[in-house]
């Protein structure tokens, strides 16, 4: 296992995405991620620390500068909750009472949980833009129409990669006129 390589996949993945979404300050980026896929195992069944922490590095060398929110999607166990930052739950939104570990949560969320500052979970978020690694399935947490984004980078250590970004919802009729901004 290269992880300096699956750092340096996290790392180009998540530039390219963001830069193709258009994401600014204050956007949030869901990432899903399977451990047991980076490292070439069945997901669920090899969660690796060393490697969730290697794509942690990639993502969030990436996000930080750019003010720009991780949320890391757990896994089955805790119905794909989400871990995130307090700075970016909404004043409507409740955490919930759980701390992911690598068995319950997965090694990703578990890593995502130790690194931030006042880390909570909720159960679902609107998300503007994520990475699915190793097919954790990410869709409920983006906004209402996610866009496939193909990406340069098509894998994380021997996990296969899937990115999306999210638009608004297209309204109206035949005389509906959508402005020319990046969606």
């Amino acid at each position: 296992m290269n992880l300096h390589l699956i750092e340096q996949q996290a790392a180009q993945a998540t530039s390219e995405l963001v830069e193709q979404a258009g994401l600014a300050a204050g956007s949030i980026f869901v990432v899903g991620c399977s451990s047991s896929e980076v490292i070439g195992e069945q997901i669920g069944q090899c969660s690796s620390i060393e490697a969730a922490q290697a794509v942690y590095n990639g993502i969030i060398s990436v996000l930080q500068p750019k003010g720009i929110y991780l949320a890391a999607q757990c896994c089955e166990h805790l119905n794909r909750a989400i871990v995130l930052p307090m700075a970016a739950v909404k004043p409507w939104q409740q955490p919930v009472c759980v701390m992911p570990q690598p068995k319950a949560g997965g090694s990703f969320a578990t890593i995502v949980w130790q690194q931030l500052e006042q880390a909570v979970v909720l159960e679902q978020v609107q998300a503007d833009a994520g990475l699915d690694i190793g097919g954790t399935l990410i869709g409920m947490h983006l906004k209402a129409v996610a866009v496939p984004v193909r990406l340069q980078t098509k894998q994380i250590g021997q996990a296969l990669l899937i990115a999306a970004r999210t638009r608004p919802k297209y309204i109206g009729g035949p005389r509906a006129v959508y402005p020319d901004i990046p969606m």
